[in-house]
């Protein structure tokens, strides 16, 4: 069976937070499979949230976000920075919006978009 790994950024146990994903307090790694079943892994703390910043988008927090966030295929947000791009282009990662803050309704629209994010996630590992 398909699955994704996916972290969602975190303000608290049940809702994303609204501000930059390098901001969470924690991200909370489901596996989602395609058969729309899913179930959290773990809670993982962020260790690059109060890392000094040479101003907005620093790079350095970018590449500590994703070093924390190696065994993860998505990253899933409510809102996302500057470093979105870096994201998108220097990274094996997709990162999804979700729209909405409320955690069960993001894994749902994670469940929805499976294929799609599948597909981008398998385009990623060519690379």
């Amino acid at each position: 069976m398909r699955k994704l790994k996916v972290a969602f950024g975190m303000e608290n146990d049940n809702t994303l937070i609204d501000a930059h994903y390098g901001d969470s307090d924690f991200f909370a790694i489901y596996e989602v499979r395609e058969n729309g079943t899913f179930e959290l892994l773990e809670k993982r703390h962020n260790s690059a949230k109060d890392m000094e910043e040479e101003g907005h988008g620093d790079p350095r927090k970018f590449k500590a976000i994703i070093n924390q966030l190696k065994d993860v295929d998505v990253l899933a947000a409510f809102r996302m920075g500057p470093n979105f791009l870096r994201i998108r282009d220097e990274s094996n990662k997709v990162a999804f919006f979700t729209r909405t803050r409320d955690l069960k309704l993001a894994l749902q629209r994670i469940v929805e978009n499976f294929e799609n994010i599948w597909e981008q996630v398998q385009e990623k590992n060519k690379q």
